[in-house]
């Protein structure tokens, strides 16, 4: 395979391989659970594949592995270092989000990319959800000092079905390419987040880079829309150097193209990978008995492992994961087709931001709010900080009537800024070190608070033995997935029926109570007549005893009043006396902190208490004045919809 770019040069260079297995594949089809143990099992012979470079750290690894895993991600990426030595290790940094969903201070982001050096990257893939090129400059200078590889990547974005229009057009992109090679860019990267580039408008886009600059093109896209093998193939074909794959049982679905069928399709050409397939296949065996665990991660609510609705609506596999499972919790799964059609004008009225995160998340919640709530009725604080240009500068401007209402009352003004938006953050890494005194040793530890205050807190406990992690954040093993899969099977075959959802009645004063033998199991069952039927409330197993014995029931005790019927609440798990009001969160969430305390007077509209939903924070305000009477949970808390925050009288 001979292939010319628009210059009428013939590209004959082997297509080098990135792969994804460790980081993205699973982020993207796993819900990024894959924990180090299992990474172990195959980075020996993933180490001596001869993969450009893997990539295996960055994204949401960071925040899942503290928050999920109870795992420490610094050690995760020293510990991959350790065990493949001889592949270059790669991590995607959110530009000045670095590996959260806001801008952190130049202090933080310098730290942080100093210590990602330390622990083995060495390939930093830095992009900006607005490709607004202001947000790349602290990381280059620090990837820089370390002596690292800079990858600029610009999120692929569309307004339309295909590459054009008044925004995202060719000129769009490789403006953008030479903007960022001349920042100091090593290498670009192209990076479809939803899987929207088709295979002609990668060609395209492509052929045009290649004839505008001499660095090295590489294209990461998805295959949730089904195009992805396809669009790698016309990529090789206009001289892209570089594709993002994975192993067979990662990929597909939101996740990347498998690397076997595209080796196997440049076997013997002029692109010809180099990569031996035999072991490819070995080390896609010994993930397949890996992946079991990871099982109820995978989307299994369709027959399709690609979402064809991407090709319309043009919104990520991730992004609609999350949509769902936010109106699910919201009870309100019903509205997910009008959040469809409400995203598109929520997206329009921010500027059209390219969707990847953070800015998915910022666009899709406000979406949701705006269809179960009303349109900017309720408004997170990461849209106000986004409308305000604390995250950037959108592509389009922000409709003027939004922009209005959503910085109405704003703490931090209610003019956009339009100077870098680090600029006008204070330095955090101070605040931080103080913060953890006593408890973080390193470094690191303190940018594990810095980066993720809430859960990261919570983690560093975990770790040094503060607090007792939950049973939830402990792994599954082999022979617990087993089971599972063996419960599901009988489920299947109906074979399992299922208890009634039914509470059982307060024993009353007859209550008499009788063991019942059955072969060599014992049973104590108590038993009462209701309306001159016997009725079993309760059954416990017992361990069999050496010889039946059968217990002589006990005299009935002595009638007792029968205790009152509870009164009714007006508002879920905490009774209001006259006058008071109830601040309830509209959707489940962790609570982060309370703006008011107990004696406090608060006005109507004024922020009370803060919740995160979808990784987004959102400020809960006051529905009348008054006086805060009662707080009823603490920072930290998991918070379900229309719980009682607080009270106000």
């Amino acid at each position: 395979m001979s292939t010319k770019n628009s210059k009428g040069n013939v590209s004959e260079k082997p297509v080098l391989i990135s792969d994804t297995t460790l980081r993205d594949s699973h982020q993207s089809s796993f819900a990024t659970r894959m924990r180090i143990e299992d990474m172990l099992e195959v980075a020996k012979e993933m180490n001596r594949v001869g993969f450009y470079s893997m990539e295996v750290w960055g994204g949401a690894t960071f925040d899942v592995a503290t928050r999920f895993l109870n795992e420490d991600p610094w050690e995760r990426c020293k510990t991959l270092r350790k065990h493949m030595p001889d592949v270059k290790l790669t991590m995607l940094l959110r530009g000045q989000n670095l590996v959260g969903y806001r801008h952190y201070a130049d202090d933080v982001a310098e730290a942080f990319i100093d210590e990602a050096a330390d622990v083995g990257v060495d390939i930093f893939r830095v992009f900006d959800a607005l490709n607004d090129e202001r947000n790349f400059i602290t990381a280059f200078k620090a990837i820089k000092r370390n002596r690292r590889h800079i990858q600029a990547a610009i999120s692929y974005s569309l307004t339309e079905r295909r590459l054009g229009g008044p925004i995202y057009n060719i000129p769009y992109y490789v403006n953008k390419a030479k903007i960022l090679a001349d920042m100091g860019a090593d290498s670009i990267c192209i990076k479809d987040m939803a899987g929207i580039l088709s295979p002609y408008d990668a060609y395209d886009l492509v052929s045009a880079l290649k004839a505008e600059m001499e660095l090295p093109i590489q294209l990461h896209t998805h295959y949730t829309s089904g195009m992805a093998s396809m669009t790698l193939l016309k990529a090789i074909e206009a001289g892209v150097d570089i594709v993002d794959t994975c192993l067979a049982p990662f990929a597909l679905r939101s996740s990347q193209p498998a690397i076997e069928p595209i080796v196997a399709s440049l076997l013997n050409t002029s692109r010809d990978t180099g990569l031996d397939l035999e072991r490819l296949f070995r080390i896609g065996e010994k993930l397949e008995t890996i992946a079991p665990k990871y099982r109820q991660y995978l989307d299994t609510s369709r027959m399709a492992v690609i979402d064809t609705a991407v090709l319309m609506h043009q919104i990520p596999g991730g992004m609609t994961t999350n949509l769902v499972s936010q109106l699910k919790e919201a009870n309100a799964l019903d509205k997910l087709r009008d959040v469809f059609e409400e995203l598109p004008r929520t997206r329009k009225d921010l500027g059209y931001p390219p969707l990847v995160t953070p800015t998915s998340q910022i666009v899709g919640i406000q979406s949701v709010q705006n269809v179960l709530f009303g349109r900017y009725k309720i408004i997170s604080t990461q849209v106000k900080d986004y409308v305000y240009g604390l995250y950037g500068k959108p592509p389009a401007p922000i409709d003027p009537e939004v922009q209005r209402k959503v910085l109405a009352g704003y703490d931090k003004g209610e003019t956009p800024i339009t100077c870098r938006a680090a600029d006008i953050i204070e330095p955090e890494l101070e605040k931080a070190k103080k913060a953890t005194k006593g408890l973080a040793k390193d470094m690191k530890d303190v940018l594990t608070y810095a980066l993720y205050p809430i859960t990261g807190m919570k983690f560093l406990k975990w770790k040094y033995g503060l607090e007792e992690p939950p049973p939830e954040v402990k792994p599954l093993t082999i022979d617990e997935v087993k089971k599972q899969n063996e419960l599901v099977e009988k489920a299947l075959k109906g074979l399992l029926v299922e208890k009634p959802d039914k509470d059982a009645p307060d024993k009353g004063p007859g209550l008499r109570t009788f063991n019942v033998f059955v072969d060599e199991d014992h049973y104590k069952v108590e038993v009462e007549e209701v309306g001159g039927i016997p009725s079993v409330t309760s059954v416990s197993r017992m361990a069999p005893p050496p010889e039946p014995v059968v217990e002589k029931p006990k005299p009935a005790p002595a009638p007792k009043p029968a205790a009152p019927a509870p009164k009714a609440k007006k508002t879920p798990g905490v009774e209001l006396k006259e006058g008071e009001t109830a601040v309830q969160s509209p959707m489940p969430g962790l609570l982060i902190k309370y703006e008011k305390k107990v004696g406090d007077e608060v006005h109507e509209e004024e922020n009370v208490v803060t919740i995160e939903a979808m990784k987004m924070q959102m400020a809960i305000t006051a529905p009348v004045s008054g006086v805060i009477r009662a707080i009823n949970f603490k920072s930290g808390d998991s918070v379900e919809k229309n719980a009682v925050l607080a009270v106000i009288g």
